[in-house]
């Protein structure tokens, strides 16, 4: 065995180039079919059942999870599995979605008359219109390619990118017709970074009741000091008597007074405190919080009503925690 960086680079590239072209085609074929494609699955009061072979199998199985997260019930079935009792997961309110590069492939030909008596609609993916699925669909979907990427012509390369990509097109096409929105995309992700950072609120994390560092303004600035250093959160906030938000005392505040050559024995919090300040709303998302820490640079905010009563308060580790930022 040798190794020629030269050799590999360039046929890297070709392969690159070689899928980007099988791709490139599949933009002529979003047409009539395909929007009966889409109007099928739009229809569907069951699932999309998805199912495919071999690679094609795998492209399915992703197709089928796309679909799930993004508005429209959707679950691979293994074509194999399927003639040994799986069939019986599909309802006549299903949707079939059938993916099959020769579209001979042998273990969805045995399901065909299944699917046909359950008198469901079946979409082919194949790169054979004239082939028995294409003919048997009830659309058909071309997603044939000049050549395989595969210097030999054998492994499925280009064909399994068209059909991912197509698969990705119909995909999207649906979504957007549903109207789903990024909320809804965080609702079916609530594990995923994008899910916290449209769901979690700053009232889901915020620190509330006796955990919130908070003095008045006549309170010796060594006793604020030990309020911030119970509490924890870098910060005291100091409120009246009616509980609206007067100013902020920060670390940064400390440093800034002690350079400044003030007595800790005699100042009180509302002399050395920042008047006002920046707050956050309990309602807002949490990244709308993190977008201004990060844009004032500083590392905690108030959270206050419209009066600017104090209502809670959160810091840049309550956002780290929460897998916000």
């Amino acid at each position: 065995m040798t190794f020629n960086p030269d050799t590999t680079r360039a046929l890297a590239l070709a392969v690159l180039q070689n899928e980007a072209e099988a791709v490139r085609q599949l933009q002529e074929r979003i047409d009539d079919a395909f929007l009966r494609a889409c109007q099928f699955i739009l229809g569907c009061r069951g699932r999309v059942v998805v199912t495919g072979m071999g690679k094609s199998g795998h492209i399915g199985n992703k197709l089928a999870a796309t679909l799930a997260s993004t508005g429209t019930p959707a679950f691979f079935v293994h074509p194999g599995e399927a003639s040994h009792g799986d069939l019986g997961m599909i309802t006549r309110d299903d949707v079939v979605i059938a993916l099959s590069n020769s579209g001979e492939t042998d273990e969805i030909l045995t399901i065909l008359p299944l699917i046909r008596r359950l008198d469901v609609p079946l979409i082919a993916m194949t790169g054979n219109p004239g082939s028995r699925l294409g003919r048997d669909a009830s659309v058909h979907l071309d997603v044939s390619v000049e050549r395989e990427a595969c210097p030999l012509g054998l492994a499925p390369t280009s064909s399994t990118t068209a059909a991912l990509a197509m698969g990705d097109a119909l995909a999207i096409a649906v979504l957007d017709a549903r109207g789903f929105t990024a909320n809804d995309f965080a609702r079916s992700h609530p594990g995923g970074r994008l899910g916290r950072r449209l769901l979690i609120h700053v009232a889901d994390i915020m620190h509330t009741g006796d955990a919130i560092p908070r003095v008045t303004p006549d309170t010796g600035l060594k006793d604020a000091l030990f309020e911030i250093t119970r509490k924890g959160l870098g910060l005291v906030i100091i409120c009246d008597g009616e509980a609206r938000i007067l100013g902020v005392f920060t670390d940064g505040d400390l440093r800034r007074t002690l350079d400044r050559g003030h007595s800790l024995d005699t100042l009180t919090i509302g002399e050395a405190m920042t008047p006002g300040g920046h707050t956050a709303r309990p309602e807002w998302l949490a990244v709308e919080a993190l977008e201004m820490m990060e844009s004032r640079r500083i590392s905690a905010l108030p959270v206050a009503d419209d009066q600017q009563r104090l209502l809670g308060v959160i810091n840049m580790h309550d956002l780290l925690r929460a897998g916000v930022a």
